[in-house]
């Protein structure tokens, strides 16, 4: 899987772009800035429609223009892509596949994975539970149209049942339709713990065997879901989930009610982490965290490949200035056979002789 050739327009800080990249390791120089992680912000985007950093599409948006647009030419499955996305300020987005426009963001999982490390998912393990729903979501979204689907469809619903309960004491008849926005939530998010749970699953063969060879054998790394206390087996069909789900809703709904806040449901669910038996986010050192960090994302690497029998397209942004040299190798290692972008601010001359590949120099949005 790779993608050959890439235009923007009014994307970030790139007025216009067009390139054209080599199915190794395309490495990307320059200084901070310019606009190295805006290009792989926009490979990204035409994976999942979705930004690492932006929470709104109009941030995407060259300031004082109303629209941009993105067009990649993606070799996948054997088969040709063109991807495009459109996106307008203040009108929503439009996405197209060889011509064809899409209805939902779903429709292009598959076609062109990718999976991203970022300095900041080198904090993972640390940070709270939001951001390792983020690294669930966006890995299932690009292998699970119907997650992308009912996550999209879960949030909403969350919006508005919050807004009932912020809301209800001032107008007490929005009351009325809490138990329906209840219901639905439960209804989705049955099928998202549904998906969460078995690829969590595929986490846990994975992640601990790299971790174990990433350690030297000194360390083992454990996962466990830990979704709605009632919900007795996450990886059980979504109706039987969806019982637990509304159990949990009626023990809480006083509670919700008293605390004008959503209580229930796996928009607090969370991947544990543990080194050697301990709470990694509590006991794990920078080290520890970092390693186990760098195991759950090519563990992620690895699923996408057994998926597709291709490996994702990789991004790393800047992180290997983030790493000693001992993690540094170890990724470089491991990132041989699939297309990687890499990103730097200093050209590093060993990186294109490793793996083999192409050097690009970016400078105020435009690449050389």
């Amino acid at each position: 899987m790779r993608i050959d050739r890439l235009e923007a327009d009014f994307f970030r800080n790139y007025t216009h772009l067009e390139a054209c990249f080599c199915p190794g390791v395309n490495l990307i120089c320059g200084e901070n800035a310019q606009g190295k992680t805006n290009l792989l912000e926009a490979i990204g985007y035409l994976s999942a429609a979705r930004s690492h950093r932006a929470r709104y599409d109009r941030e995407l948006i060259m300031l004082g223009v109303d629209r941009a647009f993105l067009k990649g030419e993606v070799d996948s499955r054997g088969r040709s892509f063109v991807l495009e996305a459109r996106l307008h300020r203040g009108q929503g987005r439009q996405l197209w596949s060889n011509g064809v426009r899409l209805k939902t963001a779903g429709e292009l999982a598959g076609i062109l994975t990718t999976v991203l490390f970022c300095p900041e998912d080198l904090e993972l393990i640390r940070e709270g539970a939001a951001a390792r729903r983020r690294f669930l979501d966006s890995a299932i979204c690009q292998l699970r149209p119907r997650y992308a689907a009912a996550l999209a469809e879960y949030n909403r619903l969350y919006e508005h049942k919050t807004r009932i309960l912020r809301d209800w004491p001032e107008n007490p008849s929005l009351l009325d339709t809490l138990d329906d926005f209840s219901l639905r939530m439960a209804q989705t998010g049955a099928l998202v713990i549904h998906y969460r749970a078995h690829f969590i699953r595929r986490l846990c063969r994975e992640a601990p065997l790299i971790h174990r060879e990433f350690s030297g054998g000194r360390e083992e790394l454990g996962l466990r879901y830990e979704t709605v206390s009632t919900v007795r087996d996450p990886e059980a069909a979504p109706r039987e989930i969806l019982e637990q789900l509304l159990e949990h809703q009626e023990r809480h709904r006083q509670a919700e009610l008293d605390a004008r806040q959503c209580l229930t449901g796996p928009h607090k669910d969370d991947l544990s982490v543990e080194i050697n038996g301990l709470a990694a986010r509590t006991f794990g050192s920078q080290g520890q965290t970092r390693t186990a960090a760098l195991s759950l994302k090519l563990a992620q690497r690895e699923i996408f490949y057994q998926e597709t029998e291709e490996y994702p397209v990789l991004l790393l942004d800047d992180v290997l200035s983030e790493l000693d040299q001992r993690r540094q190798e170890f990724v470089l290692n491991r990132i041989s056979g699939g297309q990687v972008f890499i990103t730097c601010c200093e050209e590093d001359e060993r990186l294109p002789r490793l793996l083999g590949g192409q050097v690009f120099r970016v400078k105020n949005g435009t690449l050389a």
